[in-house]
């Protein structure tokens, strides 16, 4: 006898989707999200669903208005996204961008014991927050940051922490860009790498030289639509950060031996009104080095596999490499420089190490770490867009299958960027304002709000005494941060201004 079903492959699953009803049930309830954010179950759904898995009558009850024609079978193919090794490596690249260039000024102003003490005290915070964030966003059936925020706080929270994301990330590119101009057209203190190979010509222009990168480098990146796609790169990427890392640590080490670095500062200067200033304002720019939540969901939903334990990993192994990666250019950066550190380290590195190869290692470090920022470019704006496309789009059909909106969408984005980038002066400047605010809010404030009312709602949920702890003083720290650097940038601006 023909047959028209054939045997399902192994390693397959099957499931009944009705035709006329949502396919993305967003809670283990059966329930959808309201406008105010609250659940609202959907009767038909949950009757549905209980009557189809009712065990206990072996029977069909024809008093039960079930037709199975409105259930259509579903060949469902195992997730075949992106490995443990590819996520390590696009969560990686999210977090050590330009933040890497910031931090060993940071030790100019903390000295190297507190330094390297919040370095790691930071990046354990930022692990225990992604963890929390997981947790509670995989146990809602939550598929992006914002909805997460949703179900806990309501949509206006919702659509504040998207806001913190757009202005973090578009904060950041700008920063690539600044740095990218810096390095390649040199700036009012430092001599740019085409003027030292080729001499003085049209990349003098710095406003045009960054054009040229993005339209030629970094667009034909941004325009790709899914994260997983960007995983070659981001292994590019992280290999190009561990080099400069590399070099900077070697090249400490050799001068450490030959007696040629001075004694770096152990400890913060309190001895001037400035130099407070500066501490104020110095530990948002460590904070927002670590901020990486937004693209925790989108690379957990790519995950081959996935379950929050997996990305629990995924986590664990990302902090350890970023912080071992941070402390070392921390210190060697801040050893080479000393009291000439600049905000931007890689700027300082246009002048003679004192050791032999010293032009060479110039161009490895500055040129590789421009290559890094190039592959770490479209990563962050994969985020932003995707949150804007959220925010101004919703209900819309995914990016995925809108290319025509997903194009529009990256052309103004980096439009915008590009002229940010001509407009804020250094990425000491844009460091601190993103830090004292979204980065704060996106690490540590948002991730300790959900985990505290959602264990508060969902008697299952519920947080150990530790885990409340931790969240609490996620949510203390965050916010005296968050004040204490704002007052600080206001107090840094008027003196400025004086």
């Amino acid at each position: 006898m023909d047959s028209n079903y054939s045997a399902i492959p192994k390693g397959s699953f099957v499931e009944l989707q009705m035709h006329n009803e949502p396919h993305d049930f967003r809670s283990q309830q059966k329930s959808l999200l309201s406008d105010d954010g609250n659940r609202v179950n959907h009767p038909k759904v949950i009757d549905d669903f209980d009557d189809l898995n009712d065990d206990d009558d072996d029977d069909v009850d024809t008093d039960v208005d079930v037709d199975l024609d409105d259930y259509t079978l579903v060949l469902s193919k195992p997730n075949t996204g992106s490995g443990v090794s590819g996520a390590v490596f696009n969560l990686t690249t999210t977090i050590i961008g330009a933040g890497i260039m910031a931090l060993p000024a940071t030790m100019k102003v903390l000295g190297l014991v507190l330094g390297i003490f919040l370095i790691i005290l930071i990046g354990i915070l930022s692990e225990i927050s992604v963890e929390m964030l997981i947790r509670f966003a995989v146990s809602c059936k939550a598929r992006s940051y914002g909805e997460v925020v949703q179900i806990a706080m309501g949509r206006t929270a919702r659509v504040l922490s998207e806001i913190c994301i757009i202005v973090n990330n578009a904060g950041v590119l700008i920063v690539y860009l600044i740095i990218m101009g810096d390095v390649m057209s040199g700036s009012v203190r430092h001599i740019g790498v085409f003027d030292q190979w080729l001499g003085h010509g049209f990349w003098d222009h710095r406003k045009l030289l960054v054009l040229v990168v993005m339209v030629v480098f970094l667009a034909p990146l941004c325009v790709l639509d899914r994260i997983d796609s960007l995983s070659m790169t981001s292994a590019a990427s992280v290999a190009l950060a561990v080099v400069f890392v590399v070099v900077c640590f070697a090249v400490a080490f050799i001068k450490l031996i030959e007696g040629k670095i001075e004694a770096p500062r152990m400890s913060p200067d309190f001895g001037s009104k400035m130099a407070i200033l500066d501490l104020l304002v110095v530990i948002p720019i460590m904070t927002n080095a670590y901020v990486c939540h937004f693209n925790v969901q989108p690379i957990y939903n790519e995950l081959e596999g996935r379950s929050p334990q997996k990305m629990n990993q995924v986590g664990r192994i990302t902090t350890v490499l970023c912080v071992v990666v941070y402390a070392s250019t921390a210190i060697s950066g801040y050893l080479l420089f000393g009291k000439d550190t600049e905000g931007d380290v890689l700027t300082n590195f246009d002048k003679n190490l004192g050791i032999r190869f010293s032009t060479a290692l110039n161009y490895i470090v500055r040129v590789g770490y421009i290559l890094h920022l190039v592959l770490v470019f479209p990563v962050i704006h994969f985020s932003l867009r995707q949150t804007v496309d959220n925010l101004v789009f919703e209900g819309s059909a995914p990016l995925t299958e809108s290319k025509k909106r997903s194009l529009a969408l990256t052309v103004i984005l980096l439009v915008l960027i590009y002229i940010g980038s001509t407009m804020i002066p250094n990425i000491w400047t844009a460091f601190k304002f993103t830090g004292a605010t979204t980065a704060v809010s996106l690490g540590f404030t948002f991730p300790a709000l959900i985990a505290l009312r959602i264990s508060q709602q969902e008697e299952s949920m519920s947080l150990s005494r530790v885990e409340k702890f931790l969240s609490w003083l996620m949510l203390i720290l965050a916010v005296i941060v968050s004040i204490t650097g704002i007052i600080g940038n206001i107090y840094t601006i008027q003196s400025s201004s004086e």
